[in-house]
């Protein structure tokens, strides 16, 4: 009888770059905060509620360390990305236990390799594995709740010489693993998403990315959900003060953000995609030279509808 190989053994996953691989992650953690947005220790625990009140998360920090942070997240993210490489390539039994070289991983999402970001990498894994977070999602009925850490584990092997990391692995938790290793489960995330240097920006693109996708009428949101969906724990007037900086510069990969208002005057964000609103213009000139030289008769290329 052949024996069944451990879906928890180790495998080697030298990436030096992800500019090859698409990046992922999970749908569900993206519309939802489980993640402190600023750089600075967060002990303040999130306690999110969806507006009909199906699903709840909180998330509670280990005072020693602080809670775990959007940028934290990267880490988790490119495990996503790397596992979703290696179901694509055929690979049945996806490890549990990722190994890689600190210096890759850093590489990976866009960090400097100078020994700071060493001793900030050691600290994010830190933060990942002690913060808490329970939540009713995946529960099949609200009696039901689920409580973890992104990881379970994790390891960094020291250069005897230099004192640096080299080799590390990180055991992910069940419940991350699950939700990243489940069907449907990933987005494709634009590789410019590691350069975003504010947490609210990086909040602010998950949300989209989950929401608008691709489509071509485009998303709203009241401002107050947004504040509860980014779990910022910013007063009303200093959220809306950070929101209105990164509306006027703009610059979220993908897609474009205004305020607008919803039909009972709420404030709110209108959010919609580069490439939605190119479609549609597209379309439009397509239309008009049909119009102008029937016989031409042009059609814009078919929409795939959201990425996946």
């Amino acid at each position: 009888m052949s024996k069944r190989r451990d879906p928890n053994a180790e495998l080697d996953l030298f990436i030096p770059l992800l500019h090859d691989v698409a990046l992922k992650d999970q749908r569900e953690t993206m519309e939802r905060p489980f993640f402190s947005l600023q750089k600075r220790k967060r002990l303040k625990p999130i306690e999110y509620k969806s507006p009909d009140g199906e699903v709840w998360v909180k998330v509670e920090a280990m005072p020693a360390y602080g809670m775990a942070t959007i940028w934290d997240a990267d880490i988790i993210i490119w495990a996503a990305s790397a596992l979703n490489r290696l179901k694509a390539q055929g690979v049945n039994d996806l490890p549990r236990t990722l190994k890689t070289t600190t210096y890759d991983l850093l590489r990976a999402i866009k960090r400097d390799t100078g020994g700071k970001s060493y001793a900030e990498l050691q600290a994010a894994l830190q933060r990942l594995e002690t913060t808490s977070i329970r939540t009713s999602l995946r529960a099949p009925t609200r009696r039901q709740e689920a409580q973890f850490g992104w990881l379970d584990g994790w390891t960094l092997e020291i250069d005897p010489e230099t004192g640096q990391p080299r080799g590390m692995t990180l055991t992910l938790s069940n419940w991350v693993y699950e939700g990243i290793t489940g069907e449907r489960s990933l987005l494709t995330m634009h590789q410019d998403y590691f350069l975003l240097t504010g947490g609210l920006e990086r909040a602010l693109y998950r949300i989209a990315r989950k929401h608008a996708g691709v489509q071509p009428e485009g998303w709203v949101c009241r401002i107050e959900v947004l504040h509860n969906k980014t779990g910022s724990d910013s007063p009303p007037k200093e959220f809306n003060r950070m929101l209105r900086k990164v509306v006027e510069r703009n610059q979220m990969p993908e897609y474009d953000i205004s305020f607008t208002k919803t039909q009972d005057g709420s404030p709110a964000v209108f959010i919609i995609s580069r490439l939605a609103q190119l479609d549609d213009q597209v379309g439009g000139e397509l239309a008009l030279l049909n119009a102008q030289d029937p016989d031409i008769a042009l059609s814009a290329p078919k929409k795939t509808g959201k990425r996946a």
